[in-house]
């Protein structure tokens, strides 16, 4: 089937193309507005619902055979969109609790934890989805695929993981009514090779669940 046909304003919605598309396209939008910040009492909820919604799409690409581009050399999109507001409005909504800890790889034997931002990682998936969507919008069914697919496997997908981890971390956390180890005093600039879990222990300081549980729409979720 060519790229024309599955852009064809009357694709069928159960093909594979257009279920793609169309959930990366909604998180997309979901998440943009979450960013503006007009609803911050629903936030984190949102955030867990969206990228695990994402990672479900994500799946779908990672089990789908190899999907090879009708043309050898990858067209050029044009400028990637400026997502730095973006990343700063998440990193505003979600203080205290931006930063986290997590290991790239967990196969890699003894591999130390890095401090990472969830602000950071929201603001990468777009620039990832985005890139695909372009293709897409332009007709090059293929190429968008074969983008969401490759990018999935290399960056997307272990980001949207480490970031759902983060967020139901923190619904459980305060769900639970536990501690929260709050990681403002790790710098997500710091040397990688120092942050084992005994540095991260002693840098994080020890904040009530319930302090940040309204302002993010954790309480009585």
């Amino acid at each position: 089937m060519s790229d024309a046909t599955l852009h064809d304003a009357t694709r069928d919605p159960d093909d594979f193309a257009v279920q793609i598309s169309d959930s990366i396209e909604s998180f997309i939008v979901a998440v943009t507005e979450v960013a503006k910040g007009d609803e911050p009492d629903s936030a984190v909820p949102f955030l867990l619902l969206e990228v695990s919604q994402l990672l479900l799409t994500g799946g779908r690409l990672g089990a789908h055979e190899d999907i090879v581009p009708d043309e050898r050399y990858e067209p050029d999109v044009g400028p990637e969109p400026d997502v730095d507001e973006l990343r700063e409005r998440f990193a505003r909504l979600l203080d205290p609790v931006d930063v986290y800890s997590e290991v790239f790889d967990p196969y890699v034997p003894r591999s130390a934890p890095v401090a990472c931002r969830i602000s950071d990682d929201l603001a990468d998936l777009i620039t990832d989805l985005r890139h695909g969507l372009a293709h897409y919008r332009a007709g090059r069914v293929s190429e968008a695929l074969w983008w969401w697919q490759f990018s999935y496997l290399s960056n997307w997908g272990p980001t949207a993981s480490a970031a759902l981890r983060a967020l139901q971390s923190l619904v459980a956390h305060v769900r639970l009514d536990q501690p929260l180890d709050e990681l403002d005093g790790l710098d997500t600039d710091s040397d990688a090779a120092d942050g084992d879990e005994e540095r991260l222990a002693e840098e994080a300081g020890k904040v009530m669940a319930a302090e940040i549980a309204g302002p993010l729409g954790l309480r009585g979720v």
